[in-house]
């Protein structure tokens, strides 16, 4: 099976690919090869471990790749588009030098802003996805993750967006700070999550005033582990709610990912009035793959 193109989306951790024929994916593989843990040199054979039986005996194969794969600590750095613009423009893709002559490889650029300072990779690929669906929409998309972006959206443009380290801060703290003692790497308590958010959605000293406390609950009270991962996730989450209202107060807003994290967010949202609906990300990066394979067939 010899596909037309192939997507791959890179991220620091895991690497995607998909053989696609036209706008469908005939099939799928992934590999534990993230950015985060390759050489320069190690990218072009991570990716051959996963594609070599795609490609054609003669002639070359179109790639196109998006995420970390283009960060400064990449395979090759793809400088990132200032805001506002669309979410893609692939006719700004690199292509990074390769061994393999088979190999016709593009990496997709991210996005930036200037004020305040920010940047994105991959998630502009997943915007497009959406958009490709809903091409006049005009509000607010939330990708929360380990690193939450929100994204003002007009006229088919990322107009401004901004990251929040939520993720990233529950991880740190219920791994690493004196809570972990109490949380013991338990999953969150859906229930506690929601209760906790709403307080600090109401209270922005919420988070920092409580945190100690579900130490001392667990002493005291005998907190239960998933209550108290439940309540700090909350409590961040909530931080976060009150610090982005100016994205979500008063706008559509569709929340992007998996659906327990999505859901996560969609709740106290609602409870605050918000016009918000989740959504599962999962096919958007493809999705956005798709878009640029398209554009490149196209004139620049």
């Amino acid at each position: 099976m010899t596909p037309d193109w192939i997507a791959v989306d890179w991220g620091t951790t895991r690497l995607r690919v998909w053989a696609m024929q036209g706008p469908k994916a005939v099939q799928s593989r992934n590999s534990d090869k993230g950015m985060g843990g390759l050489s320069r040199d190690g990218f072009e054979p991570a990716l051959l471990e996963l594609i070599a039986d795609w490609l054609p005996a003669s002639g070359r194969m179109p790639v196109i790749a998006c995420g970390m794969v283009g960060a400064r600590t990449g395979w090759a750095e793809a400088e990132y588009r200032a805001v506002p613009c669309t979410p893609l423009d692939p006719h700004q893709a690199i292509r990074p030098a390769v061994r393999d002559a088979r190999l016709d490889v593009r990496i997709l650029p991210g996005l930036s802003q200037s004020a305040p300072a920010d940047v994105m990779r991959g998630e502009e690929t997943q915007i497009a996805g959406y958009l490709a669906s809903d091409p006049g929409f005009d509000g607010t998309l939330c990708l929360p993750g380990t690193h939450c972006k929100w994204v003002r959206i007009a006229r088919g443009r990322v107009e401004a967006f901004q990251t929040y380290m939520t993720g990233e801060m529950f991880s740190l703290i219920s791994r690493q700070s004196v809570l972990r003692l109490s949380l013991g790497g338990a999953v969150p308590d859906a229930g506690a999550a929601a209760s906790g958010a709403a307080d600090a959605l109401a209270d922005p000293h919420a988070a920092q005033r409580e945190l100690f406390s579900l130490r001392a609950g667990a002493l005291l009270h005998n907190l239960a582990p998933e209550q108290a991962a439940g309540r700090l996730s909350g409590l961040l989450i909530g931080a976060e709610l009150g610090a982005a209202r100016d994205f979500w107060h008063n706008r559509k807003t569709i929340i992007i990912g998996a659906p327990e994290l999505a859901a996560l967010y969609e709740t106290p949202m609602r409870t605050a009035g918000a016009d918000a609906r989740r959504m599962d990300g999962a096919q958007l990066v493809l999705a956005g793959l798709t878009a640029a394979h398209l554009a490149l067939q196209e004139k620049p």
